[in-house]
């Protein structure tokens, strides 16, 4: 593990997170407490950013948050990737909700 990232067992179950999904992944399943900007969108709002120090950065399974968290590092943001991604994160029994009436799962 790099300085620069964390495990889902090291976060609380409502942590803010910074979900870099696609909508139809978030949609499907997501951290309760996570914010959602799919990674092509992180520039153009960097401002919308949850406000947490450092900011763990999550997706399926760990390739577009790296790249998310390289970029804001870069940025001067003190953000961290989840190692794993949700799927770690669901396999860790950590909750999981979704968006509408469909039973949460992390595509």
């Amino acid at each position: 593990m790099s300085e620069q990232a964390t495990t889902p067992q090291d976060l609380a179950d409502d942590a803010v997170v910074l979900d870099v999904r696609e909508q139809d992944e978030w949609d499907a399943g997501h951290a309760p407490g996570a914010v959602h900007i799919p990674l092509a969108e992180v520039p153009a709002r960097i401002d919308e950013l949850p406000d947490a120090e450092p900011l763990p950065v999550i997706c399926r399974s760990g390739g577009r948050s790296g790249r998310a968290v390289q970029w804001l590092s870069a940025q001067g943001y003190d953000v961290v990737n989840v190692e794993g991604g949700m799927k770690a994160w669901e396999q860790g029994g950590k909750s999981v909700v979704s968006t509408g009436d469909k039973a949460p799962e992390v595509l």
